[in-house]
C-alpha cells in the first residue's frame, strides 16, 4: 500500500462520484423519491437486483417499482399475505415474481414489528454484535426467519457472507443508504459506522483489486472482501467503501480518462 497509489484512487473516486452518474446507474431510483422509507425499500430492490448489464438491471427496476405504486414503502406496509397480481409476469435473471412476492412479505412482516427499516437491520446489527457473528448471516436468518414456508429458493437472492457469499448486492445498498458527504450515497440509515462497511466485490471490482495489488485472493468470495476492504481502510480507514467508486469505476471510464497505470 502506497502513497501514490492511495493519491490516484482518490482521484479516482472524485471522477466517478458526481451527480451524473446517478441517471447512468440503478442508485437512482433511490433519488426518484423524497420519504426517506421509500428510498430505502426502492435502493433495497435496485440493489438486490444489481446483476448483469445496468441497461437491462435499470429497466427491470423501474418496471417492478412502477407496479409499487407512488409509495414503495406504503406498498410494502400493506402488502397482503396472500400476494398481488402487481407484477405477474415480471422477471430478471433467476429472479421471478414469485420471488420479489416473498421478499415483499418479509419486509411487510418485518415493519409489522420493526416499524422502520433501518430498525431491521438494527435489531440484525445488534444481534451479530452480542453473538460475535457477521451482519449479513444475521440479517440472511432473521430475513427467512419471517416468511418459514417460503420455498428454499428463495434464500439465493441474499448472498450469505457466514457461507462465504460475498454479499455485493447487500453491501451495494448499504454504501448508497450510510455514506455521507456524498452527491449519489444518502445517508439515510445510522445503525453502524460507516468504517464497518465493506467493499460490493463483483468480477469487475476484483479484476482491477488484483491488477493494482489491493486483492491476492481469486475466488471473489467473503474471504476476499475482507482482505480488499482491510487493505482499502489503510487510506481511509473511516470510510473505505468509497473506493468502490475508483474500483468499479475503472469497468466504466476510459482508461486514459482514468490515467490508468
Amino acid at each position: 500500500m502506497n502513497s501514490d497509489l492511495k493519491t490516484w484512487l482518490d482521484e479516482l473516486v472524485a471522477k466517478v462520484e458526481v451527480p451524473a452518474y446517478i441517471d447512468t446507474d440503478p442508485v437512482m431510483f433511490m433519488h426518484a423519491y423524497d420519504d426517506t422509507e421509500d428510498r430505502l425499500i426502492a435502493a433495497f430492490f435496485a440493489a438486490i437486483l444489481a446483476w448483469g448489464r445496468r441497461d437491462i438491471v435499470i429497466r427491470k427496476v423501474a418496471e417492478l417499482l412502477v407496479s409499487f405504486g407512488p409509495s414503495p414503502s406504503e406498498f410494502i406496509r400493506t402488502y397482503p399475505e396472500s400476494g398481488t397480481s402487481a407484477f405477474h409476469g415480471w422477471k430478471h435473471r433467476t429472479f421471478t415474481a414469485d420471488d420479489i412476492h416473498w421478499l415483499c412479505l418479509s419486509l411487510r412482516r418485518g415493519f409489522d414489528t420493526h416499524h422502520r427499516f433501518e430498525n431491521l437491520w438494527l435489531a440484525a446489527s445488534s444481534r451479530a454484535r452480542a453473538e460475535k457473528r457477521l451482519l449479513m448471516g444475521v440479517f440472511h436468518e432473521e430475513f427467512f426467519a419471517r416468511i418459514p414456508e417460503a420455498p428454499h429458493r428463495v434464500r439465493k437472492h441474499l448472498s450469505n457472507n457466514e457461507n462465504g457469499g460475498s454479499c455485493k448486492r447487500l453491501y451495494l445498498f448499504l454504501r448508497w443508504t450510510m455514506r455521507r458527504d456524498s452527491c449519489v450515497d444518502m445517508p439515510l440509515m445510522s445503525f453502524m459506522p460507516l468504517s464497518e462497511l465493506y467493499i460490493p466485490l463483483d468480477v469487475h471490482v476484483g479484476r482491477y483489486a488484483r491488477k493494482y495489488g489491493l486483492l491476492r485472493r481469486t475466488q471473489n468470495d467473503w474471504k476476499s472482501v475482507v482482505e480488499l476492504t482491510e487493505n482499502l481502510r489503510i487510506f481511509d480507514p473511516q470510510d473505505p467503501a468509497k473506493y468502490d467508486y475508483a474500483l468499479f469505476g475503472l469497468g466504466i471510464i476510459p482508461e486514459d480518462s482514468a490515467n490508468d497505470r
